[in-house]
């Protein structure tokens, strides 16, 4: 090998490198069909909030905390106090900020200009030129992107078999609107432009006379420029990677964008090429946080403090003693906040009922088919591969299913058919008159009754004996649920049953990576009832009574009802404990109605709130995780008669039965994470809508299956749509990094977290806040970053806990 190919290819390797960094710091959609939150910063963790919002600014345009309008408004009602401005000044490191209180508040009082990210070339082009060539370019490749990632929806999807830069390359070649539109040759010039997307790289790289300093940030500012579509190819090596593989799709996404500013160089060289030369040094430059941008930071951190110490003051105020019987009643439910309004309203209706907080996939990973369905469904969290793979009615014949497929398959042929554009103006003029009587049904709400409910799921194939007790044993453990059985112990997961709502999926459960939680809790009941599991346990030191029952059951967070699977095992003996139950439930469901009634728009009262799940004209059908800010992993006695107003993951976790803190390890390691996600996708969606948000559900139109677009093209919209954190008035989701507080030693925390650099820079970097909680439930000690504690001092007149309504 000479020395002068050894040269290139370490060249090569240089753009390479960059364009995979580029790649990972932006977070992976998934798409509609099982759309679960995530993290927007992801790719930003190792920095700290002021640090990506000089990132954010310089390649998106966008700010990444609220208007400063937003913390003077809190600070004048005194919701943050001088004490939270003070923490926050005294914790923050940059030399830029406030010199004391006094200078802060007179900073304070001054609104930053908005950012603006650099132009691109396209951008350059534009000016120069008077086209929209930034809008040429999201419209026509929004549309070809459309079809090469449809899942179904279109009646020809793109061939995909070259993979997205070759496909692309197909298309763009016969594409003349560019040409059209005034740049001539451009078909010529994809044809000629390298076979694959690295050397595609590395070419327009120079020819753009990008230094190393800036392939970083010029590479993550156009995949920015794609929007959700980028998101998409980001999700695909995601998914690639969890199974051990790799994906090319966002590599080639970059490539795509990169032609065209190659071709629009070439054709506006001589008009850009002295602002073009600055921005390139800009690029160049690092990345350092302005002023104003820790002050904002500043500012977050101020009101974070405010809202921990109203937490504060609720672990410290007394709580009901619990009672010491045998429950009557004990319903285990996942940890969504959602979860907390219900419990609370549960547990007030007698003290023998109990209820504790667990991820709800229930600590088993599978991978189910419904009846009759060959998809795969992963019901667990992202994060994760399957475990366990299950069916719907277990193993049959194929004369018993093969109606059922067929009936399925006619179904969504003629649902493609309806979206298809060669005949969706045919469809409406002829079946239009057919559709009176549904349309009408449908607009009354008159055709809404209980979802159907599929046979019992079974673990196919299935697990042997000793499996069958270990993972019984370690969901147990983990529960924090190895004592004081009751009589009758649901299970019960969550889901949300909604109509005329493409992001239908993201009201379910996170946990169970976008769909329902029922398979897992009717499966983990079967497996406890299994009494050669049950003599397992008691080997392992569980003892499960021979009186007690597991019943799998679904809240539907829409409208707070609970259906219990009771056809899943014969209980007869138990008909007294079923009724009872089923009536607790029933009146559990009207108080949490009455109080999220309180914050739903023109939510009357209770019986209102659960008819919107069935309104199709309803973009509000319920707040999901809107407000959430904190995340409780301790005995439920600690939060048990506490109004933690639905804002609260609540994990039943008991570290003084904890051999080893492998629990621990497992909740700051999983559960804990995926509520990150949640929390940090409503905080992008409310602090950068235009870029992390879904836009207006009122233009949503669903394309390829797998997103939305607002109007009839352009990027997809990742992230919450607007009316999922605001109610038309003001946010109902307040911005706030979560506060995570474990009641376990802060010894043990922290060697957790020297163990994992991932979950320690999230708190390191302040986009979580960690707590430990004494053996009294109050919040003794705050986390500081570097693996350093602090007590946490509650200061004199709290703050009360406020909610967006």
């Amino acid at each position: 090998m000479s020395l002068e190919t050894k040269d290139t290819m370490i060249d090569a390797a240089l753009f390479h490198a960059a364009a995979d960094r580029a790649a990972r710091a932006i977070p992976p959609a998934w798409p509609l069909m099982a759309s679960v939150a995530v993290n927007p910063f992801l790719g930003q963790t190792g920095e700290t909030l002021a640090e990506v919002g000089a990132r954010l600014a310089r390649v998106a345009g966008v700010s990444v905390t609220m208007a400063r309008q937003w913390y003077r408004t809190k600070i004048a009602t005194g919701e943050i106090g001088d004490d939270d401005l003070l923490a926050a000044l005294d914790a923050c490191a940059s030399t830029l900020k406030p010199v004391n209180l006094a200078d802060l508040k007179a900073r304070k009082a001054e609104d930053p200009e908005k950012p603006v990210a650099l132009a691109t070339v396209a951008d350059l082009a534009a000016e120069a030129s008077g086209t929209d060539w930034p809008g040429l370019i999201a419209e026509r490749l929004g549309a070809w992107m459309a079809g090469y990632f449809d899942e179904g929806q279109a009646l020809w999807a793109a061939p995909r078999a070259k993979g997205a830069y070759g496909a692309w390359r197909a298309v763009a070649t016969h594409d003349l609107t560019p040409e059209i539109a005034g740049l001539s040759g451009f078909a010529r010039h994809v044809s000629d432009a390298p076979e694959s997307a690295e050397a595609v790289i590395v070419r327009v790289s120079e020819r753009l006379g990008l230094k190393p300093e800036a392939l970083d940030s010029y590479y993550h500012q156009m995949l920015m420029t794609l929007g959700g579509w980028a998101q998409y190819g980001r999700y695909k090596l995601w998914q690639a990677e969890l199974a051990g593989g790799t994906d090319q799709t966002i590599t080639d996404l970059l490539a795509i964008r990169l032609i065209w500013e190659e071709a629009l160089f070439i054709r506006y060289e001589e008009a850009i090429a002295e602002p073009w030369k600055k921005v390139r040094d800009a690029h160049s430059l690092p990345l350092t946080p302005t002023a104003d941008l820790v002050l904002d930071a500043l500012l977050q951190e101020a009101a974070e403090r405010a809202a921990q110490r109203g937490l504060a003051q609720i672990f410290a105020s007394e709580s009901p003693r619990a009672s010491q019987d045998r429950p009557l009643l004990q319903a285990a439910f996942c940890i969504d906040v959602r979860s907390e309004v219900f419990r609370r309203a549960l547990e007030s209706l007698d003290p023998d009922i109990r209820t504790l907080g667990f991820a709800g996939f229930f600590g088993l990973r599978t991978a189910h088919h419904r009846f009759a369905s060959d998809v795969e469904e992963a019901r667990f969290p992202v994060l994760l591969n399957p475990a366990l793979t299950s069916r719907a009615g277990g193993a049959y014949r194929a004369e018993e299913v093969e109606p059922v497929r067929v009936k399925a398959r006619a179904k969504r042929a003629w649902g493609r058919f309806k979206l298809a554009a060669v005949s969706s103006f045919a469809f409406v003029e002829a079946t239009g008159p057919v559709y009176v009587a549904k349309l009408l049904g449908d607009a009354l709400g008159l055709h809404h009754g209980k979802p159907s409910v599929e046979p019992a799921p079974q673990m196919l194939p299935a697990l042997s004996l000793p499996e069958r007790i270990t993972a019984a044993t370690a969901v147990l453990t983990a529960m924090s649920l190895t004592s004081g059985f009751a009589r009758l112990v649901l299970l019960v997961g969550h889901g949300a049953n909604v109509v005329n709502n493409p992001h239908a999926s993201a009201l379910h459960c996170g946990a169970c990576g976008g769909y329902a939680g029922d398979v897992n809790a009717r499966l983990l009941a079967a497996l406890l009832n299994d009494r050669d599991v049950r003599a397992g346990l008691t080997e392992a030191g569980i003892e499960i009574p021979d009186d007690t029952v597991f019943l799998g059951a679904l809240h539907d967070t829409t409208t707070d009802g609970v259906q219990l699977f009771t056809g899943d095992y014969p209980a007869d003996a138990h008909a007294g404990d079923i009724a009872r139950a089923m009536a607790w439930l029933d009146s559990a469901g009207q108080l949490a109605r009455s109080e999220r009634a309180l914050r739903l728009p023109r939510a009357a009262n209770e019986a209102s709130v659960a008819a919107r799940s069935h309104d199709w004209a309803e973009t509000r059908p319920e707040w999901a995780l809107a407000g959430c800010k904190a995340f409780v992993a301790a005995p439920r006695s600690r939060t048990s008669g506490r109004n933690l107003q639905g804002r609260a993951f609540l994990h039943d976790y008991d570290w003084k039965a904890d051999q080893g803190f492998g629990t621990l390890e497992l909740i700051l390691t999983a559960p804990v994470i995926v509520a990150s996600w949640i929390s940090l996708q409503y905080y992008g969606s409310t602090v950068a809508p235009e870029v992390f948000g879904g836009g207006n559900k009122l233009l949503h139109n669903v394309t390829g299956g797998i997103g939305v677009i607002e109007g009839n093209g352009g990027p997809l919209r990742a992230g919450l749509p607007w009316q999922s954190v605001h109610d038309g008035e003001r946010f109902v989701h307040e911005p706030l990094r979560l506060s995570v507080c474990i009641e376990a030693p802060t010894e043990a925390m922290t060697e957790i977290l020297a163990r994992h650099d991932g979950v320690r820079a999230l708190f390191d970097n302040s986009w979580l806040h960690l707590f430990a909680l004494d053996d009294q439930g109050r919040m003794a000690w705050r986390y500081t970053g570097g693996l350093s504690w602090q007590p946490f001092e509650e200061v004199c007149a709290p703050a009360p806990m406020k909610i967006a309504v």
